[in-house]
């Protein structure tokens, strides 16, 4: 059973104390989710945070609100990110020019610091390549080969070098409690969800979410990942370490108990899915967006079209990976795919 912790969220520019030293955030994101969930650990020389928000004169504004306010007398000393997407670490570098060390995996890290520092001012040869195969439709092709595309450095703070790693097993101590590092993968490498040794919290980031799926996209950077594959691992491996009475942390949404099922939800789903692209595709070959009201069996707009076609792939990839499709060459449409 998956149990919401509540479901009066804090204001913006407000926190809830949701466990003893432990305050939660919402701060807005211009894109779906429209929040994004921050914590602050009470250490005693200081603050510990994980995530951060994206870096805009707004989130900004609201932090030097709550450092004024609900975490007024102590410096923020560490930062802990997540991951790399720049909901969670836009802000990062903001922290350390403060004098906050940050704490991540190293995936994340380099990840996160070569997205700040790849400016692209049009889409590269391998971006349009790769939406082309996957079926995206030409006269979009042609319309976002000329426009800028979104940049890391768009809405995140330069990011400078230097970190200190969480690695699978590490014990760290914050917030008066001692933490293990468990890594996921799929939404993102070695994705940090960290483990209370002391109560029953556990930091989820976006790996453990309760009420809404990560995306498991692919990218032209790694066109073959097999990002659901690597999510269905972390599933069956994290749950190992599941409690129902957990109270989790998650990136998004409501934090909420009852983890157990909720990771054999997060497993289903994508099993489910994956099904029923086989399914469609015994009938018919179809691209990777051709494949799109089979995953989502909805009609996906234009501003998630980029979202839908990563996810579409990720997929298919993984499909492929373990013998349930397979490629009969390539159409007007993209890569034609059949069901095995």
């Amino acid at each position: 059973m998956i149990r919401s912790e509540t479901h009066n969220p804090p204001a913006e520019g407000e926190a809830h104390e949701i466990a003893p030293g432990v305050f939660w955030f919402q701060l807005p994101l211009p894109f779906k989710p429209d929040t994004v969930n921050v914590y602050a650990f009470r250490d005693g020389e200081g603050w510990t945070v994980v995530d951060t928000g994206i870096d805009t004169r707004r989130g900004r504004a609201l932090w030097d609100r709550a450092l004024q306010g609900p975490l007024a007398g102590a410096p923020v000393t560490r930062l802990i990110a997540t991951h790399h997407h720049i909901d969670h670490i836009g802000l990062a570098g903001w922290f350390q020019a403060q004098g906050a060390e940050l704490l991540t995996s190293r995936a994340s890290w380099l990840t996160a610091r070569m997205g700040i520092l790849d400016v692209q001012e049009r889409p590269t040869p391998q971006a349009i390549a790769f939406w082309r195969r996957a079926g995206m439709p030409e006269e979009l092709v042609e319309e976002r080969s000329h426009e800028r595309p979104f940049n890391s450095a768009d809405v995140c703070a330069p990011l400078p070098p230097g970190y200190h790693r969480l690695h699978e097993g590490r014990q760290i101590a914050f917030g008066e409690r001692r933490w293990i590092v468990r890594l996921g993968n799929g939404h993102a490498p070695e994705h940090v969800t960290l483990w209370s040794l002391d109560d029953d919290l556990v930091i989820g980031g976006d790996q453990l979410l309760a009420t809404i799926s990560p995306n498991l996209g692919v990218y032209p950077t790694e066109p073959d990942a097999d990002t659901v594959g690597d999510w269905l691992e972390s599933c069956q491996r994290l749950a190992e370490f599941a409690r129902p009475e957990q109270l989790i942390l998650p990136g998004h949404k409501l934090p909420y108990r009852g983890l157990p099922t909720r990771l054999r939800q997060l497993a289903d789903n994508q099993r489910a899915a994956l099904d029923r692209v086989v399914e469609g595709l015994r009938d018919a070959p179809r691209s990777a967006v051709g494949c799109f009201p089979l995953l989502f069996r909805r009609n996906i707009a234009k501003p998630e079209f980029g979202l839908a076609l990563a996810e579409a792939v990720g997929h298919i990839n993984h499909l492929r990976a373990i013998g349930r499709v397979w490629q009969a060459g390539m159409s007007e449409t993209g890569a034609a795919l059949w069901g095995a």
